[in-house]
């Protein structure tokens, strides 16, 4: 259990950054907290939550660590518990945990339990944290969920290979069509991104710099309350779904 935070400003706006130890979501907690935000840095392996906050803290943000794995929803709620009794709301969350970039399957051969490990991860557990958290986002003034994606989940341009990785992606776009209609006119904004291929553990290398990625997602973060909603986009502009 990370520790409490005291004294929290009421104008100092909380965001929550799931798998976000290393690559693009740590580098999106870097983000926030240079901006002011108080982040929350969910992990699914606390230690290496403790290391990379640790690390950012030192850079001068205000970033708190939390054990969270999106695949078990006593873990959300515990994390939802904590954040309710020490913020009593939310004012950003980051679906960002994803697993299996499976380049080497193809669709008539795919391991179904490769396909379902994916989608547990990238597109339940990010609808688990949407149903578990909507209510403390829903006491902020101006709430945002990212759902950060691919354009490999695009059907404009999908083709036979990576399918647990694509379709679980796919479906995620899917899940922020359906939960932005649902949110319309509650001031929660709900947007999908690609960051683009970055050179993450996950992309290889060769991609855009990872705060390049990470600033697409910030993007979102931080639109006017009369921004768009129900949107896919890299870079502020919008994408094929």
């Amino acid at each position: 259990m990370p520790p409490e935070k005291e004294n929290i400003m009421a104008d100092t706006p909380i965001a929550l950054v799931t798998g976000a130890n290393r690559g693009i979501g740590l580098e999106v907690c870097r983000q926030l907290a240079g901006r002011g935000y108080t982040v929350l840095l969910g992990s699914r392996d606390l230690a290496k939550g403790q290391a990379a906050a640790a690390h950012l803290k030192r850079q001068g943000g205000e970033v708190l660590p939390y054990q969270l794995d999106v695949t078990d929803p006593d873990s959300i709620e515990q994390v939802r518990a904590q954040v309710d009794r020490t913020f009593g709301r939310l004012d950003v969350l980051v679906n960002n945990a994803a697993i299996l970039y499976d380049t080497w399957q193809r669709v008539l051969t795919a391991d179904l339990a490769v396909v379902r490990e994916a989608l547990e991860t990238n597109t339940l557990g990010a609808w688990q944290m949407c149903q578990t958290f909507v209510p403390l986002l829903r006491r902020s003034p101006h709430g945002r969920i990212v759902n950060v994606s691919s354009e490999a989940g695009s059907l404009a341009g999908m083709e036979g290979g990576t399918p647990a990785y694509n379709l679980s992606k796919a479906g995620l776009n899917a899940l922020t069509r359906m939960l932005a209609a649902e949110l319309r006119g509650s001031r929660i904004l709900v947007n999908a991104v690609c960051p683009g291929w970055v050179a993450t553990d996950m992309g290889g290398a060769g991609g855009r710099p990872v705060a390049a990625g990470a600033a697409s997602v910030l993007w979102a973060v931080t639109l006017p309350d009369d921004g768009p909603t129900g949107g896919f986009f890299r870079d502020g502009k919008p994408l094929p779904w």
